[in-house]
């Protein structure tokens, strides 16, 4: 038997957005952990059933791994504020993960750059 198409298309994007939203406001302006330093908020990804939220964030500084010991000592509360800003049923679970691209990105930025320099010296 196929499954039911939802009533509303893209629903699941929609909410991870929203999701995504009001948890940079809610770490921003009210979390006080001092392990959570400038987090950013990369993704979310919510499960079909709406039950876990998977959260990627990165760091402007500080230490990667207390940020995620704190931001998921904190989901707790973070869910909590979120169930009076979202009108869904379920409001998911957070799991917080590191988001390591940013810097595979650099990383790969200097390895781009090392690798042109290297070439225009070899041309002349």
């Amino acid at each position: 038997m196929p499954r039911k198409a939802s009533s509303v298309p893209n629903r699941g994007f929609r909410v991870a957005d929203q999701i995504q939203r009001d948890l940079a406001e809610l770490i921003a302006r009210e979390l006080k952990d001092p392990r959570v330093g400038m987090v950013t908020i990369n993704a979310v990804e919510v499960t079909p059933d709406y039950a876990h939220a998977k959260v990627f964030f990165s760091l402007l500084t500080g230490n990667p791994d207390e940020a995620t010991e704190g931001l998921n000592a904190a989901a707790g509360f973070l869910r909590n504020a979120l169930f009076k800003r979202l009108h869904i049923h379920t409001v998911p679970t957070l799991h917080f993960v590191f988001d390591r691209t940013t810097e595979r990105a650099a990383d790969m930025n200097a390895l781009i750059s090392k690798a042109v320099a290297s070439r225009s010296k070899n041309e002349d």
